[in-house]
């Protein structure tokens, strides 16, 4: 009993956290505060036109279609508000053709309509708006009003409901998408450094196959990072499109070149590379374990300078033209952190110098893991230099231009 009141206890404190967040600070859970807040008014407005003011015998249909278009983009309501009609008028139409044929014997028109409804609910064209067929050829069915009056009511409610609903979610605070974006675009940057600074340290210590496993999985879930990143980037354009609050705005949000994505994607690759060589060096076969103790010390260095270009990257350097006019001395701490990161590229690149050359030093054995780990760090030395450089090919202004377009 005791564990059922913590978990009963848990989840009060989690829902009351998410609400002081939602008042306190910008982030997904005021999002979804405004948009359900947005969704309840577009259903009183649609009910406050069709039930109250108009009086329309179907009014019911106009609140109930409005609540689920308030989507969480303007081109997603739109979007949605198509699929709706098509589903609505695709259930109404079959349950009056049902009733028809049955002579108004509801039990077996359910019988004939419901399952051919249920089953075009799953019509990839319709979208999550496909389970609203069955639900609209139900009303009719319920009802038995199939006339054709019956029939206009419901078109032009639901047609109300939608209107009413896309207004609503275009005019008040009409969402954009892009925190997810920038959070996931420094967040990449920051676990690239971690990670290798944590791989600099055990290479300098000594690891065994466990922590070099630990170390791959870690550099897999940089991988998943950007795919993430992707996924908030295609939800940003969204939420632009058919978007009119975007013109209304003083300012944009900062956002990273799209380039960036293929940028990140060759570098997460590279660390995933690297490191899997390193596992391999730890699983006790000669032909892979034998790497120069001079080897490991300067890969030490390369790996830790390597977490240096990416601990100080920083996309709105690529940016500090347009950040100087909003942020006095923006431009002078990109130009600051520009530095830095080349700095750390050029520690990184001596150092593989010295790696490379021991592959033609006689003193030491030339094994497949040398070859290995210098041909890996040099391909990551090679994409951190665009990182460095602060700009991939591309450039922020095509992300912009994008965005107008």
């Amino acid at each position: 009993m005791s564990r059922i009141w913590r978990a009963v206890a848990w989840d009060v404190q989690a829902v009351w956290n998410s609400a002081r967040r939602a008042v306190t600070a910008p982030g997904p859970e005021r999002d979804t505060t405004v948009q359900s807040l947005k969704a309840a008014g577009a259903g009183v407005l649609a009910w406050a036109l069709a039930g109250w003011w108009w009086s329309a015998p179907m009014a019911l249909l106009a609140p109930w279609t409005a609540l689920f278009i308030v989507q969480s983009t303007v081109y997603r309501s739109v979007h949605s508000a198509l699929q709706q009609f098509a589903v609505v008028v695709t259930g109404t139409l079959l349950a009056a053709g049902g009733s028809m044929l049955t002579g108004n014997n509801s039990l077996a028109a359910m019988a004939i309509v419901l399952p051919a409804t249920v089953l075009l609910s799953g019509y990839a064209r319709f979208g999550t708006q496909g389970v609203y067929a069955p639900t609209a050829a139900l009303f009719v069915l319920a009802y038995g009003t199939y006339t054709p009056l019956d029939i206009v009511h419901r078109l032009f409610e639901t047609v109300l409901g939608a209107v009413i609903g896309i207004v609503v979610n275009a005019a008040v605070l009409p969402p954009v998408h892009g925190r997810d974006v920038r959070h996931l675009r420094a967040r990449l940057a920051q676990e690239s450094a971690d990670l290798l600074y944590a791989v600099a340290d055990g290479v300098e210590e000594g690891f065994d196959k466990e922590r070099a496993a630990t170390w791959h999985d870690r550099a897999q879930r940089l991988t998943d990072l950007v795919t993430d990143l992707r996924t908030a980037r295609r939800w940003s354009h969204e939420s632009y499109r058919l978007n009119p609050g975007r013109k209304l705005r003083r300012s944009e949000p900062l956002l990273p070149s799209s380039d960036w994505d293929f940028a990140w994607d060759r570098i997460t690759d590279q660390i995933r590379q690297t490191l899997r060589t390193l596992a391999e060096t730890s699983q006790g076969r000669p032909a892979l374990t034998d790497v120069p103790d001079e080897a490991r010390e300067i890969g030490t260095e390369l790996l830790r300078a390597a977490g240096d270009v990416c601990a100080q990257d920083d996309y709105a350097g690529a940016l500090a033209v347009r950040e100087s006019a909003r942020v006095p001395g923006a431009a002078a701490g990109c130009a600051d952190r520009a530095a830095d990161r080349h700095a750390a590229l050029h520690r990184a690149q001596e150092a593989h110098g010295r790696l490379a050359r021991l592959l033609t030093d006689g003193r030491h054995q030339v094994t497949p893991a040398l070859g290995a780990l210098t041909a890996d760090t040099q391909r990551l030395l090679g994409d951190l230099a665009v990182v460095a450089d602060g700009r991939p090919s591309g450039g922020a202004e095509d992300e912009e231009s994008r965005q107008e377009n």
